[in-house]
């Protein structure tokens, strides 16, 4: 946290603080003065493919657990956005899952932001969530005011190619906005992305949350 205050951040984003003591991550926090931008569901298998358990047919209670315990985390280290982690799944049976345990979380959480975040099959193959038009049609399903689109640039070219086009599309969707450069997820600046042109949509267009 320091070294991203140093640096000129005054918010951060901590994708599994599940390992670490949250009393020691807050009293960092005040210590800098940073807010917490995001936190994810936590990740089943640190050795495996498993990358959550939201689209898991027949894990339902384990990710009841898991949603409680990011849920936890997320209200001690005052993190705006939990990122919603579909896992390795697919089909209809899937989908269906995923809809009713995100409609749980909005439910039940009902002051809490979520998100959900497509992933590149190259990068994350296996993914159920894979494809942003597919994250479009389950955030219409859902229709939970509380759950919003997580757009990750990086992902975004890595399935769609065109980020600006992706970005006319989605963009008016999204809560929280990522970046890298593809294809090795690289400092931005430093790849194919149309960074600057990227981040001079996101004002034109009003866009007034947090990238990461």
């Amino acid at each position: 946290f320091p070294a991203a205050l140093a640096a000129g951040f005054d918010t951060v984003e901590m994708l599994f603080p599940y390992e670490a003591n949250l009393a020691d991550l807050r009293a960092a926090l005040d210590a800098t003065g940073q807010s917490m931008a995001l936190i994810n569901t936590p990740r089943t298998d640190w050795n495996g493919a498993a990358m959550g358990l939201a689209a898991i047919d027949g894990a339902q209670e384990l990710f009841r657990r898991d949603l409680d315990r990011a849920v936890t985390a997320a209200g001690t280290l005052g993190a705006t956005f939990i990122h919603v982690m579909a896992g390795n799944s697919s089909g209809a049976k899937a989908h269906d899952t995923f809809l009713e345990n995100l409609d749980r979380a909005a439910r039940n959480y009902p002051d809490q932001q979520f998100s959900i975040e497509p992933l590149s099959p190259i990068n994350t193959p296996g993914y159920f969530l894979n494809d942003f038009d597919q994250a479009a049609g389950i955030l219409d399903d859902l229709g939970a005011a509380n759950v919003g689109f997580q757009f990750d640039a990086f992902h975004g070219a890595m399935i769609h190619g065109d980020v600006l086009d992706l970005w006319d599309h989605h963009g008016h969707r999204a809560v929280h906005v990522q970046i890298a450069g593809p294809p090795d997820r690289a400092e931005p600046q430093h790849s194919d992305l149309p960074l600057e042109e990227f981040l001079q949509r996101l004002d034109r267009d009003g866009y007034d949350g947090v990238v990461s």
